[in-house]
């Protein structure tokens, strides 16, 4: 039997192939968070955040896979000052209060849920049968829903009692050069997305960006800018293409149709889609074989690799990058701490 491996990585999947701004060093003793009255220091941190594998956080440079790792820590022990108070206020222990309000309400998992994780993910069990992984299928679905409960109920303690991050995250300097844009330029969040259109995770970021879009409005200043893999053939003459159709006015209606349908982005079926959005067909052939945005989509290639890119999509946040096609409350975790700070700047 091939071993079932389960990565517990912060950094979610992506297409794969900057400097960050320094921060002020902390020290051990320096305050990172505060739980109402209750303080966490830089330590307490570090005693934790440094015994994770580097594996878990991929190629990301070493200062974001540190901040990475202790924002993990930091949000655990924060987690667990706030059920060890609830426990005390309540007059119980915590292992009976664990029982209470967090196990008890973890869904049971049955074969029906252990069948469905493992037709969706039949590269991560190495060719093994179901019968042969059923059990660490369970348990892994067991400890994904733990986890989900327990930070339900964190965050409904977080809204009786305050909690501030004070831990810094590095930022990185990035441009949004004249990538096509969404939103007003001034807005407190810029979301800048690095991507590629014959990638499949930034297919699946599509409805999460969507998502934080709709979510905060005109609060968010969205740039679209192009990282083509090498592996990927199609991506780079796409990424042309839909320069030549942001020429007319038609970027995000391009931009849609190609990632509707990524198996058509040969050199005739990216004018036959720029066609059906209503470009000026002569002037957008004209523009697709001259290349006329090469150099525009070298120089978004070379901003991302200096930027930390290696892998599609990658976002940055006001300078914090997220990797990977991460779901919504990753999003919704740094915009909301951006905004926060932006309120208090």
């Amino acid at each position: 039997m091939k071993p079932l491996l389960f990565s517990t990585a912060l950094v979610a999947a992506a297409c794969s192939a900057t400097s960050a701004q320094p921060s002020r060093p902390l020290s051990p003793s320096d305050v990172v968070a505060t739980v109402g009255s209750a303080t966490i220091t830089l330590a307490e941190v570090d005693e934790k955040a440094l015994q994770q594998p580097t594996a878990n956080f991929g190629s990301v440079k070493l200062v974001q896979a540190l901040y990475e790792a202790r924002r993990a820590a930091l949000d655990d022990i924060v987690g667990s000052k706030l059920i060890d108070q609830e426990a005390r206020a309540r007059g119980v222990d915590r292992p009976t209060l664990i029982e209470q309000e967090i196990t008890a309400r973890v869904p049971s998992v049955g074969d029906a849920d252990v069948a469905e994780w493992y037709r969706a993910n039949q590269a991560r069990v190495q060719g093994a049968s179901i019968d042969q992984v059923r059990a660490p299928i369970r348990a892994l679905l067991i400890q994904e829903r733990m986890e989900d409960a327990r930070q339900r109920y964190v965050d409904v303690l977080k809204s009786k009692t305050p909690v501030r991050i004070t831990l810094e995250p590095p930022r990185l300097n990035v441009s949004a050069a004249s990538g096509p844009s969404k939103g007003a330029v001034n807005a407190p969040i810029q979301l800048i997305e690095f991507s590629d259109f014959q990638c499949p995770y930034c297919l699946r970021a599509r409805a999460t960006v969507k998502k934080v879009l709709e979510t905060y409005g005109d609060r968010i200043h969205f740039v679209y800018r192009h990282y083509p893999l090498p592996s990927h053939p199609g991506a780079r003459p796409a990424a042309e293409a839909s320069e030549c159709a942001a020429e007319q006015g038609k970027f995000w209606q391009y931009h849609d149709r190609l990632f509707d349908d990524p198996s058509r982005l040969s050199g005739t079926e990216l004018k036959q889609q720029a066609a059906a959005v209503g470009v000026d067909v002569t002037r957008f052939n004209t523009c697709v074989d001259s290349r006329k945005y090469k150099a525009q989509v070298d120089a978004d290639l070379k901003d991302g690799d200096e930027a930390g890119v290696n892998g599609t999509p990658a976002f940055f946040i006001n300078g914090r990058m997220l990797s990977g096609a991460q779901p919504f409350e990753a999003f919704k975790r740094i915009i909301d701490e951006e905004l926060e700070r932006h309120a208090k700047s």
